[in-house]
């Protein structure tokens, strides 16, 4: 009986032990097979610069050609306010000019290598001697400029919101100065010379100092009479349209 009671027992948990899941190793499953246009490539750095859409009237004629050279700003002016009240983006499609109205549409190309973009007029500038237009990094790029810092292009004005040679907010610029006291002294000097001119001081984002004289009803003709009066030691002096 005792030998029977030990085989008993042993089937018993024999046939406990085969009635036990079998642990599987499942593999996981396959990933999603991606469609074949999807790029195999990470994004650059180009792909995530945002891309402007301006408007161009189908076959539009330049009003105004310009030819000079250009440079092209960034930092330390980045995300702050442009002349037209919006906050600069270097990466977006913009430009800055003295005298066009803000607004204003421009292809801009290259001279010597043929590349061609086209940008908003948001800001003013440059305020160096000789050069006509200052372009944001992004538009720099397409002209391949940003490594040589300046470049000869032509410039064609294609829409403007406002007149090119009638009407505008006209004002003088003068600078830049490296100390504030030279372009206070010669804000004193002009307030008291133009009486009915309002004569501001103001530092840029570069740390220079400029001073900007408007004239009484922003008038473009009493504007150049005193930027052709005006005489500086350092910097230069612009006319610079506001509007």
């Amino acid at each position: 009986m005792r030998r029977f009671g030990l085989v008993f027992a042993f089937l018993v948990f024999v046939a406990a032990c085969s009635h036990k899941p079998a642990t599987v190793a499942v593999p996981p499953a396959p990933p999603i097979q991606q469609p074949s246009s999807t790029p195999s490539t990470a994004p650059t750095a180009a792909d995530s610069v945002p891309a402007e859409n301006i408007p161009i009237p189908p076959e539009a004629k330049p009003i105004l050609v310009e030819t000079g050279i250009a440079s092209w700003y960034g930092p330390p002016y980045h995300n702050r306010k442009a002349s037209n009240g919006e906050i600069y983006d270097m990466n977006a499609m913009t430009a800055a000019h003295r005298t066009l109205p803000l607004g204003s549409i421009v292809r801009v190309t290259n001279v010597n290598g043929g590349e061609s973009c086209v940008v908003r007029i948001t800001d003013r500038g440059p305020f160096i001697e000789g050069r006509i237009v200052d372009l944001s990094k992004a538009a720099a790029e397409k002209l391949e400029l940003v490594r040589r810092g300046t470049g000869p292009v032509r410039l064609e004005v294609l829409t403007t919101p406002a007149p090119i040679g009638t009407g505008g907010k006209w004002a003088v610029q003068i600078g830049g100065f490296g100390h504030e006291e030279d372009a206070r002294d010669l804000a004193g000097h002009l307030s008291r010379q133009y009486h009915t001119a309002k004569v501001l001081t103001f530092n840029s984002p570069a740390g220079d100092w400029w001073v900007r004289v408007r004239v009484k009803d922003d008038l473009r003709a009493r504007a150049e009479e005193v930027m052709h009066d005006a005489k500086v030691s350092e910097g230069g002096i612009f006319l610079v349209r506001l509007d």
